[in-house]
């Protein structure tokens, strides 16, 4: 059984990571695809536009932004499909969510974490 881990797609790969998911709506400045090494783009996982842009400008408090992100993962009608994949790649590797921001208090992947780990247990 895998471990489901998070970490800044600005780091360099490790073997470690496993399966590696950028868990973001916009591609990482500076970066291209080969230097990401990403597995997969879950883009439609990550926060709406509006609630990220709410979120960076201090429009929101973090519990807020987590009650309405989880909102919108509850409402997501890929979040299944995202969930049942995650699950299987867990049985056999490590999973890697990975998120541009500099600051992880400003990111939405711990809150991802949590969410996979209730959901995958329930």
């Amino acid at each position: 059984m895998g471990d489901l881990k998070i970490k800044r797609i600005y780091e360099p790969a490790d073997p470690e990571d496993g399966y590696r998911l950028l868990a973001d709506r916009l591609w990482p400045r500076g970066l291209s695809r080969k230097q990401a090494q990403i597995d997969c783009w879950a883009r439609e996982i990550a926060p709406s536009t509006g609630l990220r842009r709410a979120f960076h400008q201090n429009s929101l408090s973090p519990e807020a932004f987590q009650q309405r992100y989880l909102a919108e993962l509850g409402q997501n009608q890929e979040a299944s499909a995202f969930l049942s994949e995650i699950r299987k790649k867990l049985k056999d590797t490590n999973v890697t969510l990975l998120y541009a921001v500099k600051e992880i208090e400003r990111s939405h992947a711990p809150i991802l974490k949590r969410w996979i780990g209730a959901e995958g247990d329930g």
